[in-house]
């Protein structure tokens, strides 16, 4: 199967990889080939960069819908038969929806938006921007206006935070110590002589801390679990969405030693999620080049053109220059190799595999998009 067949077959894609690959760029690329085939996509982006927006048309991405424009593809000589959406995940905003869809009574909206600790929880806590990326996927998944969503995972050192973090998240909230937190502060009957002990350290802890405080924490956690009838079940149920049979994993790497080998490890940890990966995309590859030049035969082609060329430089300096830049080219192929012949003899034949090459310039507006499509997916 290729890349193009992934994309027919699946309403979710969700690209992953280590930050630094060009996984955003190859998101918005997927999302540009599927809308210019007939399908009405919805790209969701984590903190891209401001020349993606401008690239779609956009000044800027924002945490809602924007459409791009049919005009913009015409006027790169593009036909859009379907239609683009692009937007930027708000954290913030996406828990705030959240808890205001999931309240039950304008009383308790207002007590968990009022809360300090909700306060950091939703702009600041480590893991709540991956949940929020799931919640986010989760609720637009369902929504009948789109064929497909492409979802550019958070940027991270560790391409397995995207999975990790929303239950860390869930263990930080939702965690037996944090539940006996909540009963002791409750005072639960029958809490014997190890509880009333545990009430009295938590009292003499609100010295330090605030008494105000340990209020909040314990008001927050029970007001989520009361909102989403456990928060632990419900993030289990968003993480399963990603199991779906209409969710398709795309790993974005580059072929430098390093993400290669977090590709591999990637690869081999989503299967142990029990998640099948279905296409590898390694960006920026140096093709090979032709064997070496004969020094001699080349120095003579030079010098026939060496009077029209700008500047004091001699031949045999510009000679040397650009001998030293073959051979600089010549050692990131070989380098680019080896890590593609590592990288295919272990992912195996199961995946989808695109080698895009290393482009002379980035990737900055919808033709470029179209270009990198084009390698991505190209046509039959």
């Amino acid at each position: 199967m290729d890349l193009a067949k992934v994309l027919d077959t699946h309403r979710v894609i969700v690209c992953v990889g280590s930050g630094g690959v060009g996984k955003t760029t190859t998101s918005a690329a997927l999302a540009v080939h599927a809308a210019a085939s007939g399908r009405r996509v919805l790209c969701l982006t984590i903190d891209p960069a401001k020349r993606l927006a401008q690239s779609l048309g956009l000044s800027e991405l924002q945490g809602n819908e924007q459409q791009v424009s049919r005009e913009l593809f015409h006027e790169h000589g593009l036909e859009l038969r379907g239609s683009l959406s692009a937007m930027m995940l708000d954290m913030k905003r996406t828990f705030d929806d959240l808890v205001a869809r999931h309240a039950s009574s304008p009383e308790q909206r207002r007590r968990i938006f009022d809360n300090r600790l909700y306060q950091y929880v939703s702009t600041s806590l480590a893991g709540t921007q991956e949940y929020m990326a799931m919640e986010k996927l989760h609720a637009v998944r369902r929504d009948p206006r789109f064929d497909l969503i492409v979802l550019d995972t958070p940027p991270t050192s560790n391409a397995l935070d995207f999975l990790d973090a929303p239950q860390k998240l869930v263990g930080a909230i939702d965690s037996p110590v944090m539940r006996w937190f909540v009963e002791t502060l409750q005072g639960s009957p029958g809490l014997g002589l190890v509880g009333r002990s545990a009430a009295f350290v938590l009292k003499g802890l609100g010295r330090f801390t605030g008494a105000e405080f340990l209020q909040h924490v314990g008001q927050f956690v029970t007001e989520l679990n009361e909102l989403f009838g456990g928060f632990r079940e419900r993030a289990k149920a968003v993480y399963e969405d990603l199991k779906g049979p209409d969710v398709a994993f795309v790993i974005v790497t580059s072929p430098s030693p390093g993400t290669v080998a977090e590709a591999i490890f990637f690869t081999r940890k989503l299967r142990e999620y029990g998640i099948s990966p279905r296409a590898m995309v390694v960006n920026r590859v140096h093709a090979p080049l032709p064997v070496e030049a004969d020094r001699a035969a080349l120095a003579a082609e030079l010098r026939l053109h060496w009077q029209a060329l700008p500047g004091p430089e001699s031949a045999e300096a510009l000679l040397q220059r650009m001998l030293e830049a073959g051979e600089s080219a010549r050692a990131l192929a070989l380098r680019d190799q080896h890590g593609l012949i590592r990288l295919q003899r272990v992912i195996g034949p199961d995946l989808a595999y695109v080698e895009v090459p290393a482009f002379d310039r980035d990737v900055h507006d919808l033709a470029a998009l179209a270009n990198l499509s084009r390698h991505l997916a190209p046509a039959p």
